[in-house]
């Protein structure tokens, strides 16, 4: 049985016009709970989000994620209000820390206690998006007399934590509405989601009730499975190769022998020579690819690992068009 809501992510490699295509699909969709939109060197994402809010009417649509380095509070505050205001309340906030490259190399920004100050960046932000008169005195924000211009359309919007390591999502569980995770071998996200539900109980807030979110590459072709499987193999080695956390968290978690050999060939050979790395245990562990079947019975064994929001990365294999009609028709119905 497929889950209740899914969610998905199209990407970083989609131009705007497919990104906008697959959105106008999937807001048709019954079960399609969400769109996520990421950020990293390409397109803004409430810009994005923006575009999306306007050819959609039914999903919610998140940022996945925005770096609280490369962002004041404030700054997040205007614009998750404006796309609320735009979008008619559809908006969910996804933060995340970023790396320290990314942060040092391409903001000039000093990348340092990243865990401290997401939780001072989470309280300013929960009192602006309210529309109140915000003072707060902090280590690493002080904020004196910040009020948003307008009312925002209401008074909460949830908040989303992109977390890896333990004490970010320890933290989540504390100061965020829902999590959301990302590469995650499967056994590991078995035992994460079942320390985020224990630690969850002891929230003194219990509505809006908590959201485990993990996010998988996806990639489908029943015409071309291999292919699927191929194109999936292609954007795991070049998170592996590029992400120096994601590296280290996988080597710990069972693909050690993998990663090593990804990270050689991507220096030396290319991406392409890196993909080749990419064994079928961690193909099937990782991401949810190859033909309608494999990839149903993918996101049935992710989903029963207790998360309560799967979402899928986009992977065009072919034409891109017919590639989402496929991936949508297989996941979800009109």
């Amino acid at each position: 049985m497929l889950p209740g809501s899914i969610g998905y992510n199209p990407g970083s490699l989609l131009s705007m016009d497919e990104v906008l295509s697959f959105s106008k699909l999937a807001d048709k969709c019954i079960n399609v709970d969400s769109l996520w939109v990421p950020e990293s060197w390409g397109r803004e994402a409430f810009a994005s989000l923006g575009a999306i809010s306007q050819i959609t009417s039914r999903v919610r649509i998140g940022t996945s994620v925005v770096s609280t380095f490369a962002r004041t509070p404030a700054t997040v505050a205007m614009a998750a209000t404006t796309l609320d205001l735009l979008s008619n309340n559809r908006t969910v906030i996804g933060l995340g820390v970023s790396t320290e490259a990314i942060v040092e190399k391409w903001h000039g920004i000093k990348f340092s206690k990243p865990l401290e100050r997401m939780q001072e960046y989470v309280e300013c932000l929960r009192q602006m998006i309210r529309g109140e008169k915000v003072y707060y005195s902090g280590k690493y924000y002080n904020i004196q007399n910040f009020k948003l211009l307008y009312a925002p359309p209401r008074p909460y919007i949830p908040i989303f934590m992109a977390a890896l390591n333990k004490k970010m999502i320890a933290l989540s569980c504390v100061v965020a509405d829902g999590v959301l995770l990302y590469l995650r071998p499967i056994e590991e996200l078995k035992s994460t989601v079942l320390n985020i539900k224990s630690a969850i109980k002891k929230r003194d807030r219990k509505v809006p009730p908590f959201e485990i979110a993990c996010a998988f590459i996806g990639a489908l072709s029943n015409k071309e499975p291999e292919k699927a499987r191929q194109r999936a193999a292609k954007t795991l080695a070049f998170y592996v190769a590029v992400g120096k956390y994601y590296n280290e968290f996988l080597s710990k978690n069972g693909f050690s022998f993998e990663v090593q050999r990804i990270a050689e060939e991507y220096k030396f050979q290319g991406l392409g020579a890196a993909s080749k790395c990419v064994s079928e245990a961690m193909l099937d562990s990782l991401t949810i690819s190859g033909n309608s079947e494999q990839c149903i019975h993918a996101l049935q064994k992710f989903s029963s690992c207790g998360i309560s929001l799967p979402i899928i990365q986009i992977n065009p294999v072919g034409n891109p068009e017919t590639s989402f009609r496929e991936m949508l028709s297989t996941f979800s119905s009109a």
